[in-house]
């Protein structure tokens, strides 16, 4: 069912040949594409379109983006850029900044050699077709949302350019970038068909009601918050495709439960044919992880609220800095690993997680405990969500990911209304305590609406249960940066659990050290080398 996107012909592997060669947007081959011969049925355009789609994203950059945000520390090597970024260190040379650009630049390409070419193809199915186009349309915004996100003003074409107009074009006003991926949206969101109507096969291809989820999540980062209450509600009033959240958070990752009611969207994986293994370098040690190669901020595990709905700061949480763990979120137990865990094992069995300094009953083995330089966990902290329990050796995994899911859509629709002072029980009900009863709260502190709470007050609530809800899912990076935080909450020291020094920050163990320059770092350089190629590509500030 998932195999639409990796199952490519080998007559099109020389057209994957030609696209895997433009990885630069000057890089576009003098002999480009132009074989009329190639386009003769739906069986090669839909190879070009697979193409597009294993193109959109990967597997590193959605779990690694978390620890370009206060949620999670990469503490070992500069896997994607993401410790060079955090620590304020990188420039336009980092390899992350060009790729970044590149990929998505390639998966552009892509897009814009299906949408040229696609009507060459005799006698193709009209509404397959269209349904096509659409499809390409929503992949294309969504790699032109990215670089958008991420570099501000950014070259915009829709159609394959040449080697001579690449080294020439400029960038485009964001403004124009964004009305272009709106447009873009709204065109697919015509023709797609609803989530029910794909067939097995077709699992996990852009329904309409993933495209209404992109569009809600860029009229989030722009704060046009009608737009985007009007687009939630075009999401949650069933008439665009079946959507809710599923029964069990826990559940909603685990592959028993893929292309449940909760996914809009997802990347697509396969066990032996497309696979992953990043919890190789997350998972506790002792239950087979190699080492910790990103680990927990303890300023995420103290977001968590308390089972009675207080944070841990407020009075009466019943908050217990020596049993921290102890009445939260049931969230925090899906999500990480902490000391004491109960690790559930593929056949049932419990292994305690032993991370304290020498508690583990075992002194020879103590895989897991805190050791400042050591190879486990520099914060404390280790993974669960998207552990799977089918996985093979090294924690291969073909779990789908997912970008998009329902859960979102009740924190944008509550951002919204909450923004534009329009918070009320009625969306408070349908929303945030919807959210906390899926994720198991009981008490009705935690889940009544309180108006007391004041505009300010519900927007720090909405946003730490954002926080919540979604952690290590990749998105708090554009999160902090939308809401002009990231300067707060990115400078200065990253902590783990108590166990470092009692006479340093409470004990809390500094795992590292954040910088974040406001007068620069809410936009990614241009890459040096797409500058030394085309003097029309102007700079960032600061850069």
């Amino acid at each position: 069912m998932k195999l639409f996107i990796i199952k490519i012909s080998l007559s099109v592997l020389f057209l994957g040949g030609l696209l895997s060669s433009c990885k630069k947007l000057d890089l576009v081959p003098a002999d480009r594409f132009t074989d009329l011969n190639y386009w003769t049925t739906e069986e090669k355009a839909n190879g070009v379109l697979n193409t597009a789609y294993s193109q959109m994203f990967n597997n590193n950059r959605f779990f690694l983006n978390e620890a370009l945000s206060d949620n999670a520390y990469s503490g070992r090597g500069d896997g994607e850029g993401v410790a060079s970024i955090a620590a304020g260190t990188y420039d336009a040379s980092l390899g992350r900044i060009k790729n970044e650009w590149n990929d998505h630049y390639t998966g552009i390409k892509t897009c814009n050699l299906f949408m040229d070419n696609v009507d060459k193809v005799p006698g193709m199915d009209p509404v397959l077709k269209a349904r096509m186009k659409a499809e390409t349309r929503f992949l294309r915004a969504f790699q032109y949302f990215q670089l958008m996100t991420w570099y501000g003003d950014v070259p915009l074409f829709d159609k394959d350019i040449s080697l001579e107009e690449s080294l020439k074009i400029g960038r485009t006003p964001r403004a124009q970038v964004l009305e272009f991926i709106l447009k873009e949206l709204d065109e697919a969101i015509a023709v797609l068909p609803l989530n029910t109507a794909y067939a097995d096969a077709d699992k996990g291809r852009v329904s309409k009601g993933a495209a209404l989820g992109l569009k809600a999540r860029v009229l989030l980062y722009e704060g046009r918050w009608q737009e985007l209450a009007n687009t939630c509600e075009a999401i949650m009033n069933g008439n665009n495709g079946t959507y809710g959240l599923f029964p069990s958070y826990e559940g909603l990752f685990l592959p028993a439960n893929e292309y449940n009611k909760e996914v809009l969207l997802d990347l697509q994986y396969v066990p032996v044919d497309r696979t992953y293994n990043n919890l190789f370098d997350f998972a506790p040690i002792s239950v087979g992880a190699r080492l910790n190669a990103m680990s927990a901020t303890q300023e995420l595990v103290d977001n968590y609220l308390m089972s009675n709905g207080k944070s841990i700061t407020e009075a009466g949480s019943g908050y217990d800095a020596e049993n921290p763990y102890a009445n939260r979120d049931p969230r925090l137990t899906y999500t990480l690993v902490y000391h004491n865990y109960k690790w559930k094992n593929p056949d049932g069995s419990i292994k305690t997680i032993y991370i304290k300094p020498g508690t583990d009953p075992d002194q020879s083995q103590k895989m897991d405990e805190y050791a400042a330089g050591g190879v486990s966990s520099p914060t404390g902290y280790y993974l669960r969500k998207y552990y799977d329990p089918t996985s093979l050796a090294n924690f291969v995994s073909g779990l789908n990911l997912i970008l998009i899911r329902y859960a979102d859509v009740l924190l944008m629709y509550a951002e919204a209304k909450n923004e534009l002072n329009q918070m009320d029980g009625s969306v408070w009900a349908k929303t945030i305590t919807a959210l906390r009863n899926r994720a198991g709260f009981v008490d009705p502190a935690a889940l009544n609406f309180n108006a007391g709470l004041g505009q300010t007050g519900l927007r720090t609530a909405i946003r730490a249960e954002r926080r919540s809800e979604l952690a290590m899912e990749g998105l708090r990076i554009f999160d902090i940066r939308r809401w002009k935080t990231a300067d707060q909450v990115l400078n200065g020291w990253a902590h783990g659990a108590k166990y470092g020094p009692a006479s340093i920050d409470g004990g809390y163990i500094r795992a590292n050290q954040r910088v974040f320059d406001v007068n620069k770092h809410y936009l990614w350089p241009v890459p040096r080398d797409e500058r030394a190629l085309n003097a029309n590509l102007s700079q960032n500030p600061g850069w």
